[in-house]
């Protein structure tokens, strides 16, 4: 790297006790929105119905975590959030009730040449049960939950196109599974926002004070009326003890339209994430 290319990253300052960033690059991340950036890499992540992208996680994990740090993903999925902290020099723990899916994220990390072993570990197993088993104190939690019960409606959603990238409809989405412990599979809306409480409390108790916690997630529908989920996930995750400390609108342009509701009635297309941010802290 150039001495211009260190110049134009800013200058860090040795009081950050949060991040290794400039503060160049800490004030670009403050930003409330920004826009989803794909790579090669995530290319295997379309195996799951509802995969995110290795650069929005790299994102999150270098604002609220320095190197070594321990990242914690208690719904792991095909394990994006454990590539996203290796790439960056930071441990973590993928749980997953999955065992399909933590074979696929095994699988994938092989491909990338990511050994898994104390620095790297995926876990199979019910988070509400497997997390109280984490030994070490989490530095940062970041994960995106099943949207409850919608991967069972009929309705079509993203497909992959011929590079494996989403850019159009899918029909046939596999939901996640038949187990009645899985968030996609709880009866009600109430239900699963409950489920939920329950896993991030468990989060609560493993994390480090002052640390961070990020759940990603849209607003849906449930029984055909739109739901402000983000509302909910904030006064459930303050019910626990966390501080709401904002939210980052994830931008996600290459999701095609439908006239859900047209021409009769307006019906919202949703082409951004909620990335909503919260901070344990404990006097």
């Amino acid at each position: 790297m150039t001495k211009t290319q260190v110049e134009n990253k800013g200058k860090y300052d040795k009081r950050n006790q949060l991040n290794d960033l400039t503060g160049k690059e800490w004030l670009k991340l403050t930003r409330s929105y920004w826009v989803s950036k794909k790579c090669k890499d995530d290319k295997f992540a379309f195996q799951h119905p509802a995969p995110f992208l290795i650069r929005d996680i790299e994102s999150l994990i270098s604002l609220f975590t320095k190197k070594g740090m321990t990242v914690l993903d208690p719904f792991n999925g095909v394990g994006t959030t454990l590539i996203a902290a290796h790439n960056l020099g930071r441990k973590s723990i993928g749980i997953d009730l999955s065992k399909k899916y933590c074979e696929l994220a095994k699988e994938r990390l092989s491909q990338l040449n990511i050994p898994l072993n104390a620095d790297t570990e995926i876990i199979v197993g019910d988070s509400l049960r497997e997390i109280p088993k984490i030994k070490t104190t989490i530095d940062y939690c970041v994960t995106s939950p099943p949207y409850h019960n919608i991967l069972h409606n009929k309705g079509s959603g993203l497909r992959k196109d011929s590079q494996n990238f989403r850019s159009g409809s899918r029909t046939g989405v596999e939901y996640y599974s038949d187990d009645k412990r899985d968030l996609g599979n709880q009866d009600t809306y109430d239900d699963f926002l409950l489920l939920l409480q329950k896993v991030m409390q468990k989060v609560f108790t493993k994390l480090r004070n002052k640390a961070y916690t990020t759940i990603i997630i849209s607003d849906f529908t449930v029984n055909k009326k739109e739901v402000c989920v983000q509302a909910d996930i904030v006064r459930i995750m303050c019910k626990i003890g966390f501080e709401f400390v904002g939210t980052t609108i994830l931008l996600q342009d290459n999701k095609p339209l439908y006239p859900f509701g047209y021409p009769y009635a307006y019906k919202i297309n949703h082409h951004h994430q909620n990335i909503i941010n919260f901070r344990k802290k404990v006097e």
